[in-house]
């Protein structure tokens, strides 16, 4: 694996079917880990058609972690009813440092901590062009959406040094 791609659901705060066949883990807004229908090991090569589909044009080598939520999102100032927890953001960035330690990445390399948001503008001819997630934290929302991915790599570095 090479990266892991941090979503959120545009959902409810518990993972449905749909989610869980998209993305490895995810997190609802107790904290809670679920475990998505495909394996890790199953992006390693996506060739077969058996993988979890979270990022158009990134799913080879790509870990997807979703947080459950934001249903309604339409603006910062109009975040839906289900907003995103900072209990469940803390358990996604420590899982993600979990999965940086056991899959060996290199927590240095700008582009192994990647939002969805994010790989969209890095690869604007792709399908994961013009996506949302991560364009907001409600417990961190004094960060303008080019400045969540940093944030969410900090936190992930912090939870490695615990």
């Amino acid at each position: 694996m090479k990266r892991i791609i941090i979503h959120w659901t545009a959902g409810g705060y518990y993972p449905n079917q749909t989610d869980l066949l998209h993305y490895h883990f995810l997190i609802d807004k107790d904290g809670k880990i679920h475990n998505g229908v495909y394996s890790v090991k199953d992006n390693e090569n996506c060739l077969d058609g058996v993988y979890a589909a979270h990022t158009g044009g990134g799913n080879t080598g790509s870990i997807g972690i979703a947080f459950c939520g934001m249903l309604g999102f339409k603006s910062r100032q109009d975040i839906g009813k289900y907003p995103l927890t900072q209990k469940q953001c803390e358990a996604g960035f420590k899982l993600a440092a979990d999965l940086v330690k056991k899959y060996n990445l290199n927590i240095n390399d700008p582009l192994t901590i990647q939002t969805h948001y994010g790989f969209g503008k890095r690869n604007p001819k792709t399908s994961s062009s013009g996506k949302i997630d991560i364009v907001f934290l409600p417990h961190a929302a004094y960060l303008q959406p080019n400045e969540i991915e940093n944030f969410i790599k900090n936190k992930v570095k912090w939870y490695m040094q615990q």
